[in-house]
């Protein structure tokens, strides 16, 4: 009938000027004369009834008589189809770009907690960060070796005997400070750090005891008949010296086949007996 020739009202012609870049889809408007034009049966419009948005929900269900107003929704819901359309696809775009950068970002984010795992489990490792502080102890308790040796070989041929006693003594210090520093340095993760905490107090402490019984008897070459021919003669204190001498020696062996065990699981420096 003449209803199929009806135009739908002018908010209709509006809705398709939302499409991109504000001008209106050629397809859908080209068709849509202003709503002041009269239809061409003859039959006035009635004036433009503006309702809210939600109103057209409301007639889907309108008469036979108002079937002119029903078809002439087809458009806006032509438009609104092809605004959940567009709307779909932007969604779907930025789910699909969000979802990349968000794995890309965890990924990024395991790649450095597992790198950051992987080395501080080695920093956190109690083992061998107690190893490595004995080590930088090990690497001060053979600095007097030297002076020791040339110590008690002057005093033995009656040469600079208060030097020499003053160096002992130094290095009787120096030893003693050793064993207390051992003690206050954990060492409970080591292995066998019992035993070989033990070793080690021992032969330091046999050593200090040994470097004051040298130092002693350096006292005693310089007494009037200390020295013959050259040679100091052997006292009580030497005799003590070398007992504690020999006490230190020993220990040091075992000490150092404790320690370089734990030096080779570590990396670290391993040491002879007599470097300690």
């Amino acid at each position: 009938g003449g209803g199929a020739d009806r135009q739908p009202p002018a908010e209709f012609d509006n809705l398709f000027r939302s499409g991109p870049g504000g001008e209106p889809p050629a397809a859908a408007t080209a068709y849509l004369p202003r709503f002041q034009e009269q239809p061409q049966n003859g039959y006035q419009q009635p004036p433009a009834y503006t309702p809210p948005p939600t109103s057209y929900d409301h007639h889907d269900d309108d008469g036979g008589g108002r079937g002119g107003r029903g078809r002439s929704k087809v458009p806006l819901i032509a438009a609104v189809g092809i605004g959940i359309a567009v709307l779909g696809i932007g969604a779907g775009a930025l789910l699909s770009g969000g979802g990349g950068g968000s794995d890309d970002a965890s990924k990024t984010v395991a790649a450095s907690a597992s790198a950051t795992d992987g080395s501080s489990s080695a920093a956190a490792d109690p083992a061998k960060a107690q190893a490595v502080a004995l080590d930088k102890l090990l690497a001060d308790s053979g600095s007097s070796r030297a002076s020791v040796i040339n110590a008690v070989a002057q005093v033995k041929q009656c040469k600079d005997l208060d030097g020499s006693a003053s160096d002992l003594r130094n290095a009787a210090q120096q030893r003693t400070e050793l064993v207390t520093r051992l003690s206050k340095l954990a060492v409970d993760k080591l292995p066998d750090s019992a035993e070989l905490s033990t070793a080690l107090t021992k032969a330091w402490q046999a050593s200090a005891n040994a470097d004051n019984h040298y130092a002693a008897w350096a006292d005693q070459a310089k007494d009037k008949h200390g020295c013959r021919k050259g040679q100091a003669r052997t006292t009580g204190q030497t005799l003590a010296g070398n007992r504690e001498s020999g006490t230190a020696s020993s220990q040091k062996v075992k000490a150092a086949a404790l320690w370089n065990t734990i030096a080779s699981k570590y990396g670290l420096t391993q040491r002879q007996p007599t470097q300690l």
